[in-house]
């Protein structure tokens, strides 16, 4: 098996070969590109995320900068997925999300870890471990998500989350480590903010 086909296995390798590295480096060469785009130019966005991710539906939004380790040709988007400013995703391995899910500004989510052996890290060697998030959920700001978790279906993370294992669907989770904090229930119909009450006349059906 050659280092390249070591990359999504779980397997250790040395990820500094030349066919990895030339590889890698055309696609942040689109990152790149993509990043210098301006505010006016959404359509040119939409077109260029098509061509660099793996998948991405429709209605979605990365605003700019976005960070990649392969410039998101790993990464796997549903539809309406939206990310705020500074996302960074270290897509070594595949990552997948869900429909309708939403990062705040300067989330992690990292599918790469290197051994705890010195002698193995002194030679830049390393693993990656796919990242599953579900549809609907929400990523608050600064949240990390370590290598091989799976976050449920309309789960949220609170802001500066350390995500080590895997969060099950319909919670709300928060803290470092990240657990669970409660289940999302029959009062979040009614408050979405401290005692501040949902308006659901005001409600788009």
């Amino acid at each position: 098996m050659t280092e390249k086909e070591k990359i999504h296995t779980g397997d250790i390798y040395d990820p500094c070969g030349d066919e990895i590295m030339s590889e890698q480096l055309s696609y942040l060469e689109k990152l790149y590109d993509y990043n210098a785009t301006r505010p006016t130019e959404q359509a040119k966005r939409a077109t260029m995320l098509k061509e660099m991710l793996a998948e991405i539906g429709e209605d979605c939004y990365i605003e700019p900068p976005l960070h990649s380790n392969w410039g998101g040709h790993h990464v796997h988007f549903g539809n309406a997925v939206y990310a705020n400013f500074g996302l960074t995703l270290v897509d070594d391995t595949h990552i997948y999300v869900g429909d309708n899910t939403m990062f705040g500004p300067n989330c992690v989510i990292a599918t790469a870890g290197h051994p705890v052996l010195p002698e193995l890290r002194e030679k830049a060697y390393q693993f990656n471990m796919p990242v599953h998030i579900g549809r609907n959920c929400w990523l608050g700001a600064g949240v990390i998500v370590l290598p091989g978790v799976t976050i449920g279906d309309n789960s949220v993370i609170g802001a500066g989350s350390v995500v080590t294992k895997d969060i099950p669907a319909n919670v709300v989770a928060v803290g470092n480590p990240c657990r669970v904090l409660r289940e999302i229930g029959e009062r979040d119909r009614e408050i979405y903010f401290r005692d501040r009450k949902i308006d659901w006349d005001t409600i788009k059906g």
